[in-house]
């Protein structure tokens, strides 16, 4: 993936309430990739009354310390919904990364309240970074998450590109980039018509041989990204669960994910899954989509 982040657009959601990490994992990656920033803010039409107040605190944050010495500004937009408004600030600036922060939510709460952080990944064509925690990026450990046999339906190439943007985000931190693949034992991952696991009857050296193959497969995918040995992660298991195990366990400060648009319906069922892997990981985020860009948001 050649990925050059020249340009960060920082969303925030209030102005008088920003998490520091937010703000200051920013100044982290602008600095190591000598990037500008511009600090944005979208206001609701009904509220237009109170552009001049949060226009004002703006400034103020352009200016806080921790912002010092970098070329950043600041932008307000009257416009709603909150995503669509930084999608298209993005598309206007040409960023090449969106960091927004998030917290966690109820599974309910997200499917009924379409929130900003999901249907930022749906429709950013740029990679989004979703900040989840305070600290800092020092020599951090940036894990990615591949699915080499496109288990989920991801296009072939994408893969290649979470690969790239970890070992771009390691060298730019002074860290340490990491492959992971979670897989399902064989019965496992032959369901039924109906979606559940098939129970069937296979000799024993069926599940030694599926085995190998994804082994061969991932270790492949991850040498030729450059990912030495020790820093590949090969997991029996489901991907929500192994992929927090791994992420507690090698310190990591970012893991970085893919994901890709789907039908009503899949994307329902999707996006609720992935979800609830952002709620579960104690780490950052880094979204990535595939080459091809989103249509423009009107």
């Amino acid at each position: 993936m050649n990925w050059k982040i020249r340009r960060i657009l920082v969303a925030i959601g209030d102005p008088w309430q920003v998490p520091p990490g937010q703000l200051r994992k920013a100044v982290a990656l602008a600095a190591a990739a000598g990037a500008h920033i511009e600090l944005f803010h979208a206001i609701h039409p009904a509220r237009a009354d109170t552009v001049a107040a949060a226009r004002a605190r703006m400034t103020r944050l352009a200016a806080l310390k921790v912002l010092h010495g970098r070329d950043v500004r600041s932008c307000i937009a009257i416009d709603s919904p909150p995503h669509e408004a930084i999608v298209r600030r993005a598309e206007v600036i040409r960023a090449d990364l969106v960091i927004a922060a998030t917290a966690s939510h109820g599974f309910g709460a997200r499917l009924l309240l379409r929130n900003t952080d999901w249907e930022l990944i749906r429709h950013t064509p740029c990679p989004v970074l979703l900040v989840k925690t305070g600290g800092n990026y020092r020599r951090a450990t940036i894990v990615a998450a591949v699915d080499p046999f496109h288990a989920r339906a991801k296009p072939a190439g994408l893969d290649a590109r979470l690969l790239g943007a970890a070992t771009h985000l390691a060298h730019l931190l002074n860290g340490a980039a990491h492959a992971f693949h979670a897989y399902l034992p064989l019965v496992a991952a032959l369901p039924g018509a109906m979606g559940q696991p098939v129970a069937l009857t296979l000799p024993p050296e069926a599940e030694e041989v599926h085995s190998a193959n994804v082994r061969r497969t991932f270790e492949q995918l991850a040498a030729h990204a450059g990912i030495p040995r020790g820093r590949r992660h090969l997991e029996m298991g489901d991907v929500p669960t192994r992929l927090e195990a791994v992420a507690r366990r090698t310190g990591a400060g970012i893991v970085v994910m893919g994901a890709v648009s789907r039908s009503a319906l899949k994307r329902l069922f999707i996006g609720s899954t992935a979800e609830h892997l952002l709620d579960r990981l104690p780490c950052d985020v880094l979204v990535v989509k595939p080459r091809q860009r989103s249509g423009p948001v009107r």
